[in-house]
This record gives C-alpha cells, structure tokens and sequence, in this order.
C-alpha cells in the first residue's frame, strides 16, 4: 500500500510538529509535579492540581490510579496529548519508583527524547543512573533539569560535576540559577544573556508567576537579589563561559552532552524556559530500526505506510470504562479512521475503530494520527506487549520489549474461594499488561499460579487493584525464591540443583526458580549446553 506524495508531504509536515518525549527521575525528584505544569502552560489546565478528588484535596493531572493519588507517587506509566507553542505534545510520565522499572524501559522505546529531573539537593541518585543507563542503551538524547531550586541545593557546579562523572555525559549549562533555596527569584537564558526574575504570589505553584526580563548589566541595579547572590552569580558564569561545556545540537542527539536547566516545577520558576527548550531542541519522530523477514530495515516515517507497535496495556483506566487499552506508538505514515491493519504476530487483520489520545485522563476519539502520536485503542484480547501492527504487506515487526527476571515471589489466593473466576480474570489482566508475572507449574495440573514480581511494591500494587478493580480481597504466601532466568535448550536434559523449581512463564517459556544466586550459578555450570537467560 503505497503514500501518495500529498499525503507524504502532510505527513512530513506534522512530523516536524511533534516532540514525543519521557520524563525520568528518583523517586520524589519531582517528575509527576513536572508534567503537570506541562499542561498548565499549555493552558490545558487553569490551575495546577485542579483535579480534585472527592475530598477537595488536589491531586496530580497524571496519575489517574487511586492508589497514586492517595500515596502521592507514579505506579503505571501514563501518556497525554497537548499543544504548547504550536507544537504537538506527546508527554510519557514514567513511575520512578525500582520497582516499577520494567515498565518505564517499555515507555522509554515510545520516547524520542527525555528529560531528566534532578533533585537539586541530592543529585543524581541510584534510580536516576539507572534509568540513564537505559537512555544511553537506546542512545535517546537527554535534558536535564535540576529541580527543587527553592529549597536548600547543593553548589550548582559540585551538581554538574556529579553528572557528568556518575553519568558519563558532558553537562552544558544553557541556563544558570539566580540564588538558591529562599533566595531563588530567576535564572539566567545564558544563550540570550537575559536574567528571567519571578515575581512570588500567595497562589504558590498553582498559576504562571509574573515573570520580568532584564539584561544581566541591568540586574546588578535591580532590587530582586542581594549583592552577594549577583557576585556569585557573575563569578560562576566567568568560569563556565571558561572552562564550561559548550553545547551543539550534534552532540546533543548522539547523546555526548546534556543541556542542564534548572528550576522549581513546585513554584514554576524556571519551567516556562525548559519547555520552550524542549520544543526548540528536542528532536521530532525520526526513522526506526525493525526487523524484517532476513535482515534489518530502516523505517521511514513519512515514506513508509502506516506502522505502530504496543508499549503497553492497562486495565481498569477509567471506571466508567471497564476495559483494557493497548497503548500503541505510531512509528509511520497516518492513523485514519476505521483503519484496518495487521498484527504482524499472528497475521490477523483487526479495525482500528475508535483509537484516542488522552488529555487528564479523558478520552477523546481522534480522526487522525502522525508519527510520534502515543494513542490508544481498546483491547478486545487482540494486543499483547510488543506487537506490531501495520497496513503495509512487508512483514516486519520492530524490536522485542524488555521483559526483566523476576526476583520475588508469591503464592495469592481470594479470602473468599466463591472469588475464583474474578481473581482468575483480575490475574490474567494485570499479567498482559507487564504488572506482574504469572507463573506455572512445568507440568501444569491445575494448581494456582506463583506470581513473580521485581519489587515487592508490585504486589501491594497487584493486592490493591485486584481489590479495587475485580472486587477480590487476597492473601499472598510469600516463596523462598530469590532470583530465576529462562531456560533456553532441551529441558528434557536439563539438570536442575534439588532446591530450585522448574517452572514456564505465561508464554509456556522454561523457567527456572533458585534460592538464591549460588544455586543459579550451580545451574548454569552444570548446563553447559544451555543458556540461562536473565532477560526474555
């Protein structure tokens, strides 16, 4: 199925539109609070937090979960559409919390670029080098934006030294803060030479502050700083104008430097400059590496016909709408209307019928969608994590999503046995979105799974939503089981050590359960004709 060349042209036009990007951060860095001021400047909300739950207490715009309203913090990765400065806006809020890891590497691979937050207190932290390593593997280009500059932070240079030598990034400095913690009143565009000075209100972080620009010769006389933050200020930016990073575009999209803002999204001082950064600077969609029937292929997104592949599903998004939504990235060519494609796992042809974005978790049915667009589609059981749907007759399918090993274990059962079909339902819903892993017997007589997880949050997650979504209060049993892989060869001659579990996964992949990483190496040196494969 061929583009035709007005089609091609339109599609190269709203590519050029389009900054499809995640944010990644430690926990409590200060990510979640971010995103929401995305949608405050680009006027999707009047005023920050304005999602209110039933009790009047505000809530992030992001997280539609009830359990991460009441904790405060990110447990699924969620995605939204908006304009902001004529550009279209594709914002991947990713938990930050380690448990949750395996499903901020999926959402990464939907992101053509990221912005790193930093507490500006703690630098860079063990989740934060992490989650960057898994940038630097898919060579995504990063910004950086040192958050929470109205409390206490750490001496800015000492900050992008530890960037630099924990991370293995040049820092770059396009902007610079004026005084720290109750002092912080603006920051430094240092590639226009102008001071942005903020003015404080009573409605804290919940509206735009007033914002006035100065020239640098002209704050010195200006009354927003003291003499000793204006010193300080001018003598930092001698030595980075000496000794600093220079910063182009080339070393930025092949990952060698970092642009480094900072800010507080908490008071939104500095944020306006970040995001205006981001759409000047963040690259648009760009062609794809996918697999085809004997080698690699390049897919062009303007050139080639309509291609998208699934990053994730989620159960249970709205209770208005007890349903399951596959999350797709459209990596080629335009979504239309009623679009049939193919899902190049299985050969089927399935009807797009009603995909939609989100904007603070409402759907809106679209027409029409470009590369870079994250939209989502109900899932009647035809999706799984990882597949490739296209109009084109070429197979191909793009890369495999990570699938990490599990490393805790867990028997569940429903408190009241009369709750066998909806904990059955509930497990095998949260199994296909990647929130947990559902484990079998090798020789499967029946019996009740064994849940697999990274992080024990995960099963807090898993006992909180299969109450509050299926209606099933649980009991889990924990298992002595501390680490596992997939076994790959003949299982048939597979010599497992006595205390380990010969399992298979929800896919029918041999697994192997080990106590502990002495009884894995056992394994792996008594098998020398297999592989124990810690991803999948």
């Amino acid at each position: 199925m061929a583009v035709n060349q007005a089609i091609k042209a339109e599609i190269a036009n709203q590519i050029k539109k389009r900054r499809t990007f995640a944010i990644i951060s430690h926990p409590d860095a200060g990510k979640t609070t971010l995103t929401e001021k995305l949608l405050l400047y680009s006027g999707m909300l009047r005023t920050a937090g304005m999602v209110s739950g039933r009790k009047g207490g505000k809530k992030a715009a992001s997280d539609w979960m009830s359990m991460e309203q009441e904790r405060g913090i990110s447990i699924t990765a969620s995605a939204m559409q908006f304009t902001y400065k004529d550009t279209t806006i594709n914002v991947l809020d990713t938990p930050g919390h380690q448990d949750f890891s395996e499903d901020t590497y999926r959402t990464l691979t939907a992101a053509d670029s990221v912005i790193m937050v930093l507490d500006a207190a703690k630098g860079v932290e063990a989740q934060t080098r992490k989650l960057f390593d898994a940038c630097r593997l898919r060579k995504i280009p990063v910004i950086t934006f040192i958050n929470k500059m109205d409390l206490p932070p750490r001496e800015i240079l000492d900050l992008m030294s530890e960037v630099e030598e924990v991370l293995g990034i040049q820092a770059s400095a396009l902007n610079y803060p004026l005084g720290g913690g109750r002092e912080f009143c603006g920051v430094l565009d240092r590639r226009k030479n102008e001071l942005n000075v903020f003015t404080r209100t009573s409605s804290g972080g919940s509206t735009i502050p007033e914002t006035e620009t100065l020239s640098f010769e002209g704050l010195e006389s200006h009354h927003a700083c003291s003499n000793e933050v204006f010193n300080e200020l001018k003598d930092s930016i001698e030595l980075l104008d000496e000794a600093g990073n220079p910063f182009s575009m080339e070393s930025f999209l092949a990952g060698e430097v970092t642009p480094v803002f900072f800010g507080s999204a908490m008071s939104n001082f500095g944020v306006e400059l970040l995001f205006n950064a981001l759409v000047e600077l963040a690259p648009a969609p760009s062609s794809r590496i996918a697999e085809g029937e004997e080698n690699e292929i390049i897919i062009d997104p303007a050139e080639e016909p309509f291609s998208a592949y699934i990053f994730k599903l989620q159960a249970n998004m709205n209770p208005k709408h007890r349903d399951c939504v596959a999350f797709m990235r459209i990596n080629s060519g335009r979504y239309e209307k009623d679009q049939m494609v193919k899902n190049q796992r299985n050969g089927k042809k399935i009807r797009l019928s009603r995909p939609h974005n989100l904007q603070i978790s409402e759907r809106n049915t679209l027409d029409q969608a470009y590369p870079g667009d994250i939209i989502g589609v109900i899932n009647s059981g035809h999706f799984s994590i990882g597949d490739t749907i296209t109009t084109s007759s070429f197979n191909f399918k793009y890369k495999p999503l990570p699938q990490f090993q599990p490393e805790l274990f867990a028997g569940i059962r429903p408190k009241d046995l009369g709750k066998r079909k909806a904990i059955d339902k509930g497990l095998e819903q949260l199994a296909a979105e990647g929130a947990i892993q559902m484990i079998h017997e090798y020789e499967d007589m029946g019996g009740s799974p064994i849940i697999g997880a990274v992080g024990w949050l995960q099963f807090e997650v898993l006992q909180y939503r299969l109450e509050d979504e299926y209606g099933v209060k649980t009991e889990l049993t924990k298992m002595p089981y501390s680490c596992s892989a997939w076994v790959m060869g003949d299982i048939s001659t597979f010599k497992k050590p006595s205390q380990s579990k010969m399992m298979k996964d929800q896919f029918d992949r041999p697994m192997i359960l080990c106590n502990d990483i002495w009884e894995k190496n056992y394994a792996i040196r008594e098998n020398p004709d297999h592989e124990l494969r810690d991803y999948a």
